[in-house]
């Protein structure tokens, strides 16, 4: 489970990460020197236009002669053709040899580079549109494989596609007449983890705001309780007991194999090749809103206790069913944009078959849906 939370951290960094800078092409490397020249130019005329301004203005104030303005006129214009010459000169010998760099093969266009083959390792959800014609894309937060630009296209675009989804946050339980102030667990120490593959699927053909969302996920509700207090099976009944030793910890997890069923509103928008020819139904790229339930079935139940006896760790592990109940069902949503939103789930079945007042188990915190 460790390992788990480890990997998703990675993901969820690399998720936050982006590339900051970019090898500049030919094209763009030209058409830069090209603006730097109009700009020298512009800067000089407009200086000269200034300059000139203010020798009119000498004249009509009687400071100087006009025929001293006019020779005033003539060395300053000189002077801004030389810096004009002087600076394009600079400029334009970068172009030159910015030219040569083509001609030698030490400038590559992304339209050359994208013929050429070689692997991408993606950890998240960083991947772009564009890989490159022969180039492979190995993306470890999807667990997908696309072989060149066509294959990732075609396969990001059809009605039916599927996710990796890992969520995690607090886990609790909502009890007739207590607020979770009075829980009988730690708040901020209770917590869920979920884990599984959904497929999304486009309802309609020609619309992507309308998806069905579902597949099979493994959850992990995990409850510590307060007051140095632990379960115990009493017959029919599961009562919390105050332990007679100094409990270090006490986690009480219930592991659920679930079938998660979403109606799914995504916004994102549709897209066109680069010719038009062609309509891309894209998801998780904009503001989603997922509602709906799951049911499943409890694959075990298992308490951890940790204490000290005798100068001694111990750390005991309680296998049995608790009185659990052996099915969960429930309702639950999400909102969020791109691959990560806010979510919520409540179990509609009490937490145990037959205990006197019922507790529902209730959750809430991030879900990641990697594409």
């Amino acid at each position: 489970m460790y390992k788990i939370i480890l990997y998703t951290v990675i993901i969820v960094f690399s998720v936050l990460t982006k590339a900051v800078a970019q090898e500049k092409t030919f094209e763009q490397q030209a058409k830069s020197i090209a603006v730097t020249i109009e700009m020298i130019t512009t800067e000089e005329k407009n200086a000269l236009k200034k300059e000139v301004e203010a020798i009119d203005s000498q004249v009509k104030e009687g400071k100087i002669t006009p025929e001293k303005a006019q020779e005033l006129k003539t060395k300053i214009a000189q002077e801004r053709a030389n810096n004009i010459e002087t600076k394009v000169a600079i400029e334009e010998a970068k172009l030159a040899q910015l030219v040569q760099d083509k001609v030698d093969g030490k400038i590559v266009d992304i339209s050359e580079e994208s013929t050429r083959g070689g692997t991408t390792i993606i950890l998240g959800s960083n991947s772009k549109d564009s890989i490159g014609k022969n180039k492979t894309e190995i993306n470890f937060g999807s667990m997908k494989i696309y072989k060149g630009e066509k294959d990732k296209a075609e396969r990001r675009s059809k009605r039916t596609t599927s996710q990796f989804v890992f969520a995690f946050g607090l886990n609790n339980v909502v009890t007739d007449g207590e607020n979770f102030e009075d829980s009988d667990y730690r708040v901020w120490g209770s917590h869920f983890y979920e884990w599984g593959i959904t497929y999304n699927s486009r309802i309609f053909k020609n619309n992507n705001l309308l998806h069905a969302k579902y597949g099979l996920s493994l959850m992990y509700n995990n409850l510590r309780p307060t007051d140095n207090r632990y379960f115990v099976k009493n017959g029919n009944q599961t009562d919390l007991v105050t332990s007679s030793v100094n409990l270090d910890e006490s986690r009480f997890r219930n592991v659920y194999l679930i079938a998660p069923l979403h109606l799914e509103f995504d916004f994102t928008p549709k897209k066109l090749s680069a010719d038009g020819s062609k309509t891309y139904f894209r998801t998780h790229q904009s503001v989603r809103l997922g509602i709906g339930g799951y049911g499943g079935v409890r694959i075990k139940s298992k308490q951890i206790l940790k204490y000290e006896a005798d100068d001694i760790k111990v750390k005991e592990k309680q296998k049995g069913d608790f009185n659990v109940s052996d099915f969960t069902y429930g309702l639950s949503a999400y909102v969020g944009y791109g691959q990560t939103s806010l979510y919520v789930k409540y179990d509609l079945n009490p937490m145990f078959k037959n205990n006197n007042i019922d507790q529902n188990n209730v959750s809430l915190g991030l879900r990641f849906d990697f594409n």
